[in-house]
């Protein structure tokens, strides 16, 4: 399938107005095409069902080229499953590299759910991700703890998910003194998400280096602890 046709077949459900709104919201200067999440939902579903692997990488890479807000999401959910068969490596490097072009929240979380199956499918790619809280970009700092904020929802982890929480901590400590307000609440979120399940491992985590948070990262990361006097 030609890029062009894509976005023609996307286009199509326009909701009139919302491309303003969605400007004017989200204050990144790039095409917006008013879509709606269920339309790219719907459209990503079937685009997934029909096409190859190898032809849903080459749209996934022209939809993230496009540089429009829908079109990059609408390419990571092409990459968002469970299982990628018969080799999901190309999708891993496709996802690695689209990083470094991250400007904005909305579509960085949509990465970091698309990354989140694809190490849930080879836990071993954490070692690759162990070197992103040193990245110049911000987005992919960010990512280090997005991508693997659902291991600290876990409430009884194997040995193999606690290893990814402990190596997910190690790139919150080394984050922790980094000035960014983006990087300090995906700290404070990681956290406060342990905390409901792990209490005593956020706890061991805030007494380790919440002195290094910002004070409103280390307040908003251990409200559901108690309270010390």
């Amino acid at each position: 399938m030609l890029v062009e046709d894509a976005i023609a077949m996307l286009q199509l459900h326009e909701v009139p107005g919302k491309a303003a709104k969605m400007r004017a919201y989200y204050k990144v200067e790039r095409a917006y095409w008013g879509l709606t999440t269920p339309v790219l939902d719907d459209q990503a579903r079937q685009w997934r069902q029909e096409l190859s692997l190898a032809n849903r990488l080459q749209l996934a890479a022209g939809l993230w080229e496009s540089n429009a807000h829908e079109g990059r999401i609408c390419a990571v959910k092409l990459l968002t499953q469970a299982r990628i068969r018969p080799d999901d490596c190309a999708a891993w490097q496709l996802l690695q590299t689209w990083l470094a072009d991250v400007d904005c929240a909305a579509i960085c979380d949509h990465l970091c759910l698309a990354g989140h199956r694809r190490l849930s499918a080879d836990l071993t790619r954490i070692d690759e991700m162990s070197k992103w809280p040193q990245s110049p970009y911000l987005w992919t700092r960010r990512a280090a703890l997005a991508m693997t904020l659902p291991w600290a929802k876990m409430r009884d982890p194997n040995a193999a998910n606690l290893a990814i929480r402990e190596r997910a901590l190690d790139c919150a400590a080394e984050l922790a003194e980094d000035p960014s307000k983006i990087i300090q609440q995906a700290i404070a979120e990681w956290i406060y998400e342990l905390s409901r399940k792990s209490p005593e491992r956020a706890q061991a985590f805030l007494d380790a280096h919440g002195n290094k948070l910002r004070n409103a990262a280390r307040k908003d990361a251990s409200r559901k602890l108690p309270t010390r006097a």
